[in-house]
């Protein structure tokens, strides 16, 4: 009797009915070590148990380094990464092949300061710069004496470090952007660090970061990591973040602040038409005049208090200290906020939305930087802004130089001289008597924005 053929589409062969008991348990037992040797060809990354076992798992290097108007900085992901304050130096050693390939295609080192104002040489002198260099041997790098498990941020407290206003534009706001997608899991480690700016910003600091902050100039350890981000990002506009390069805005950012702080006031008093009559105080809108005792003072607060306060407003007066804390509620809780062009106008960050900033504007040639300090970054916070730009007779100027000195006639020609000079001149010489009739219009104004 024939026996049938039988066609086997898998071996691509022929076979006899009586070999096909033999092939069902040899094709069964192929099939099954083919897919087995599928699996670890193809997905070796991605087995939990390999990694349970201990098995090593290469990485590919990702090394991207970024230069923008304000900073430098530099990502460096999925590698032995070790920090040497000795040497000032981030060392990225190879620890596969293919990085040694990445690292002979990249084999460049790089000098950055860590600091937000790159283009300031001045700020720029008292920042530490680091040298980021990739090495393919890990026997010419320093051993590990710290091995972290969390990604690490260095970033320097130099510069103008201390000033309200710089914490906020170069450090802070830079640092949020940097740092909030780690979601708290991220260690600082801070060059030129210094401990009386931690404590002052405890609250954001430890906001950020679940660890205590790495002062990375005294340590004689080789810190760590398999993750560093070098610098920190920063828009090239002051107080704002670019939502187009980053994950976050200026909302989040100050939505990030009123939870650090605790402040409880989401958006300014709206006024109703009904309560321009209304008698009993409870919706009077807060004014906030932020003092400055030192420059650019007001020279007749008393007078402005009393005005606002004949238009509806009820009227609070401080200067902003080093208790970050304090200040944040006062800002807070209130709807106006009015001071001279300087740091302290910087606590518009703890507005309510839709709260509205006034910025007295000193005589002679302030106004592009004091707009471009407050003026822009109010549209991105949802702050309303009004400026207010004194004259020569309400500048205390007048008492330190004659009527047709070059001060009142040409700041340009003062400005060519150097920003020192202009700076001496116009911000460190002058206080403010404000004219009361012309400054009405301006909280009259502030009073209609409180209406739409």
């Amino acid at each position: 009797m024939d026996e049938k053929i039988t066609y086997d589409t898998f071996f691509a062969r022929s076979f006899s009915r009586s070999d096909q008991k033999k092939l069902g348990y040899g094709a069964f037992i192929g099939c099954l070590l083919i897919a087995l040797s599928f699996c670890l060809v193809f997905m070796p990354y991605s087995s939990p148990q390999s990694i349970r076992l201990g098995t090593s798992v290469p990485k590919r290097m990702n090394l991207v380094c970024k230069s923008g108007k304000r900073s430098d900085y530099c990502e460096i992901n999925g590698e032995d990464v070790r920090i040497d304050a000795k040497s000032s130096t981030v060392f990225i050693v190879a620890s596969s092949q293919q990085s040694i390939r990445d690292l002979e295609d990249n084999n460049t080192s790089l000098l950055i300061g860590p600091y937000s104002r790159k283009e300031d040489q001045i700020a720029m002198k008292s920042v530490r710069k680091w040298l980021v260099k990739p090495v393919i041997e890990s026997n010419v790098t320093p051993p590990c004496s710290q091995t972290h498990s969390v990604p690490a941020i260095l970033f320097s407290l130099g510069g103008y470090s201390g000033n309200n206003y710089h914490d906020f534009t170069d450090i802070i706001i830079p640092l949020y952007s940097t740092a909030r997608i780690f979601n708290g899991e991220v260690k600082f480690v801070v060059t030129n660090s210094n401990p009386w700016w931690i404590n002052k910003f405890r609250n954001l600091v430890q906001k950020l970061s679940n660890y205590e902050v790495i002062d990375i100039d005294n340590e004689e350890n080789i810190h760590c990591f398999t993750s560093v981000v070098v610098g920190l990002k920063r828009a090239p506009q002051e107080l704002s973040i670019d939502p187009s390069k980053s994950s976050y805005s200026m909302k989040d950012f100050r939505q990030f602040l009123r939870s650090a702080y605790s402040l409880n006031k989401v958006r300014a008093i709206k006024i109703e038409d009904e309560d321009d009559d209304d008698d009993d105080g409870k919706t009077r809108p807060r004014l906030l005049i932020v003092a400055r005792n030192r420059t650019r003072a007001f020279r007749n607060t008393d007078e402005i208090v009393g005005m606002a306060r004949n238009l509806g407003y009820e009227v609070g007066v401080a200067e902003a200290d080093g208790n970050i804390q304090r200040f944040a509620e006062i800002v807070n809780s209130c709807d106006v906020m009015m001071g001279v062009h300087g740091a302290g106008l910087t606590n518009m960050v703890f507005l309510p939305e839709n709260a509205v900033l006034i910025q007295v504007i000193p005589f002679g040639g302030v106004e592009w930087p004091a707009r471009a300090a407050f003026g822009e970054p109010s549209k991105d916070m949802n702050i309303r802004y009004l400026d207010y730009k004194i004259k020569a007779e309400e500048s205390s100027l007048i008492e330190q130089y004659p009527a047709d000195h070059e001060v009142f006639k040409n700041p340009l020609s003062i400005s060519k001289q150097g920003w020192l000079t202009f700076k001496a001149v116009y911000l460190d010489k002058q206080d403010v008597n404000l004219d009361i009739n012309r400054f009405k219009i301006t909280l009259l104004k502030a009073l209609e924005l409180l209406h739409q």
